[in-house]
């Protein structure tokens, strides 16, 4: 016991590293008690995991400080404790990553390492418009993934607005019905979370 106990650490460990998850949240840590419109049942359905299984999305949208980063990575630790492959990516971020990459010959490796996740985080979207480059770019993500991957989408943005943000109704067409149509919904509400954490003395 002790040995599988150090065998699964080790891995864990591994797991959380390569995800670089933002908040060191766990799915104990989830705070069920602030008025922000979450549904504990339907966040402990999400925590179990099934959804991934099945390639199925997940959009968590709500006004800034709601908790949609945190949930977004308790749900991403849960997924390394049952040895799924995490990556959490700032999506302003990682549009500029790719940009680098281009540029220097490693763009079709984090293309791989993007598409083969078992789940992909990508927080803070919709903070600016995309352009031509960022379009493309998200569009061939989701394409390597949809059916084969599951995929977190966090925003302050309502999905009803996100149309707008990829600006060519072509490819937010495109991107929208790889991205939405089969994704589970979390939708906060509520004042920011940030202001009711205490200071520090």
């Amino acid at each position: 016991d002790r040995e599988w106990s150090w065998r699964y650490d080790r891995k864990l460990a591994a797991c959380l590293r390569f995800a670089k998850l933002r908040h060191q949240a766990a799915p104990e840590d989830v705070d069920y008690r602030s008025e922000r419109g979450l549904d504990r049942a339907l966040f402990m359905k999400l925590i179990a995991g099934n959804w991934i299984d099945a390639h199925d999305n997940l959009a968590i949208c709500g006004p800034s400080g709601a908790g949609k980063s945190s949930l977004a990575c308790a749900i991403g630790h849960k997924a390394c404790r049952d040895d799924r492959s995490v990556l959490y990516q700032r999506v302003p971020r990682l549009f500029a990553n790719l940009a680098l990459a281009r540029g220097d010959g490693r763009y079709a490796r984090l293309q791989r390492t993007l598409a083969r996740v078992h789940l992909l985080i990508l927080d803070d979207w919709g903070l600016e418009p995309l352009d031509n480059q960022a379009r493309h770019d998200l569009l061939e993500i989701l394409e390597d993934r949809y059916g084969r991957r599951s995929t977190i989408i966090t925003s302050q943005l309502p999905v009803s607005a996100w149309h707008d943000v990829i600006g060519n109704p072509t490819y937010a067409d495109a991107i929208l019905d790889r991205l939405v149509h089969n994704a589970h919904r979390i939708d906060l509400t509520g004042d920011s979370m940030r202001r009711k954490e205490p200071r520090n003395a």
